[in-house]
């Protein structure tokens, strides 16, 4: 494959549950709550939501919960001691949670000239850093309305859904992307808009929605079950003939855990 004729295509990866085992958010729970952002209390119930996550995912509902609950924890907090804990902790907490087999689609892509574009519903302050390490040119992410130096608790802008096919679009009009030759991967129903915006998607450890609408509407279906320590991974040099037939993809987002504490919140009330 002549490496200009794909310069400009882009792979789109979600994160949580295709890129990394976990919740990006959920997962610097503890540090944030030594660096005293949040209570005990929240630490135990991100711990809970974390496997319920892992084992359903998140619907549409358990999202738009997940949103409000997040934007209220965070309302108030320093941004600058968000992203000093991030960078202070970022390898210890998320290292040991990245899939090799992620990590090894993502070198290919840029083997052969992709643009890779990593796309979550995680604030921008936890994805940007996690982008740079996996080695992404871009992120697309969650981004909420700071004033002097805080979080207000409004989100400016929400990487979901639609909204996340809509960045894309306006994102590959800026750098000259030909979408119908990019790829995009998610774990997650909610990411529709996103898979349907470009003509390779594939769908990464899909819940039960969305590896049914794969199967009907032919998408791959790619299971990862291998986190290892992203510094313990080799690069894999990949020829082109390996690059022509694989591709992966990354998944959505953070949120049926959360939605689940703040259930247990209210009842609480």
């Amino acid at each position: 494959m002549d490496r200009t004729s794909i310069a400009r295509s882009a792979a789109f990866f979600d994160l949580d549950k295709t890129v990394i085992a976990k919740s990006s958010t959920l997962a610097f729970s503890r540090p944030f709550y030594q660096g005293g952002l949040i209570n005990r209390r929240s630490v135990l119930r991100s711990s809970y939501a974390q496997f319920v996550y892992l084992v359903g995912g998140a619907d549409h509902d358990q999202m738009e919960r997940m949103r409000e609950y997040l934007s209220a924890l965070c309302a108030g907090w320093d941004v600058q001691t968000v992203k000093d804990i991030v960078a202070e902790t970022l390898h210890h907490v998320v290292d040991p949670l990245v899939y090799t087999e992620a990590v090894q689609l993502i070198e290919e892509h840029h083997i052969v000239g992709r643009d890779v574009v990593i796309v979550s519903s995680s604030g921008v302050e936890v994805v940007e850093p996690i982008g740079e390490m996996l080695g992404a040119d871009r992120v697309i992410a969650t981004r909420i309305v700071i004033e002097d130096g805080r979080y207000t608790g409004e989100i400016e802008y929400y990487a979901y859904a639609e909204n996340k096919a809509l960045a894309i679009r306006e994102l590959a009009e800026r750098e000259g992307y030909d979408l119908s030759r990019s790829f995009a991967y998610s774990d997650s129903s909610t990411d529709r808009p996103m898979l349907e915006a470009v003509g390779h998607p594939y769908a990464v450890n899909p819940d039960k929605q969305l590896r049914a609408e794969a199967a009907e509407r032919g998408w791959p279906v790619l299971d990862f079950s291998k986190p290892v320590e992203l510094r313990k991974q080799v690069p894999l040099r990949a020829s082109k003939a390996t690059m022509a037939g694989v591709a992966i993809g990354a998944g959505a987002a953070a949120a049926g855990a959360v939605y689940l504490a703040a259930r247990r919140r209210d009842h609480r009330r």
